[in-house]
């Protein structure tokens, strides 16, 4: 009986065949060292860029409280004097030390509505300096819109000199009449916006009305026929410094500050800021607050 014949076993690589694999495996072993050393330098690169813009976030810190700390001390420095002379101009109005020309009171009310136009360069200095050092406190409440309205009106009916222009408060569009939020940092915004329409209007009218959006929030906007602005300023109005290039803007002094400041404000009350307008046909602008300020126990409703 004839045997079975062996099975063959497998072929082995031939030599040149291993000298192949080992080829291979260098050069793979080649690209992986140097995809190792290639993510090496770029770590390293993350870890230099890291530290590079902790050291520019630390200066920048440092640059924001000099900044703030500079405005503060300046502010204080310049109130004393101010309060002086505005006092002193309306000591001599008031011809306390006898009667004045003609020539002498235009001359006293020039000093007089300078110095007040420098006291408010330098509250709006005072008042920014405060909110970037976070040392600005909201203090809610309940109040009614009426009042708010109100007490807008009787601040801006002094100082409404221009004949041709009328400042309208329209009753509020809301079915929510009372707020819970800081009114005086609400006021301070609005202020702002009407000083700015009433500066900018040469006639016609700044109308001021709320509209409520929903059960959330309420949107307060002052809409004037004055000037307008361009569309190439639209985007800046509501940084620091910026003023509208324009005849009237060469005429009237300022810092730039107040529509900064009132957006800082918008959202230290969780709401926002906007404007729309065109040059020449008004402007509009607006702040939307939340109905509550968030985050903060409410007391009762008066």
């Amino acid at each position: 009986m004839t045997a079975p014949a062996p099975t063959p076993s497998a072929a082995l690589p031939s030599g040149e065949s291993l000298r192949a694999l080992r080829e291979q495996l260098a050069q793979k072993d080649a690209e992986v060292q140097a995809l190792q050393q290639e993510l090496d330098e770029t770590n390293r690169g993350v870890l230099a860029l890291y530290a590079e813009l902790d050291t520019q976030a630390q200066q920048l810190r440092n640059a924001t409280e000099l900044k703030s700390r500079f405005l503060s001390y300046m502010s204080h420095e310049f109130r004393t004097p101010l309060s002086s002379i505005r006092s002193l101009a309306r000591l001599l109005l008031d011809r306390v030390d006898g009667p004045l020309t003609d020539e002498q009171e235009r001359q006293v009310r020039f000093i007089q509505s300078t110095s007040t136009e420098f006291s408010e360069m330098v509250d709006d200095l005072l008042d920014l300096a405060k909110v970037e050092a976070g040392r600005v406190e909201i203090s809610p409440a309940w109040f009614e819109l009426v009042d708010l309205f109100s007490a807008l009106r009787g601040m801006f009916k002094p100082v409404l000199v221009n004949a041709d222009v009328s400042l309208v408060f329209e009753a509020p569009h809301s079915t929510q009449q009372q707020l819970y939020t800081d009114d005086k940092k609400l006021s301070q915004i609005l202020r702002n916006y009407i000083a700015n329409a009433l500066k900018f209007t040469l006639k016609g009218e700044v109308r001021v009305c709320a509209t409520q959006n929903g059960e959330e929030s309420i949107t307060f906007s002052v809409a004037d026929t004055g000037i307008g602005i361009a569309p190439e300023f639209h985007h800046a109005m509501f940084q620091d410094f910026t003023q509208i290039d324009s005849p009237i803007q060469k005429r009237l002094r300022g810092t730039g500050l107040g529509l900064s400041l009132s957006k800082q404000l918008a959202e230290l009350l969780g709401g926002t800021v906007g404007m729309s307008s065109e040059l020449d046909r008004g402007s509009t602008f607006w702040v939307t607050v939340p109905l509550r300020v968030p985050g903060r126990p409410e007391s009762t409703p008066a």
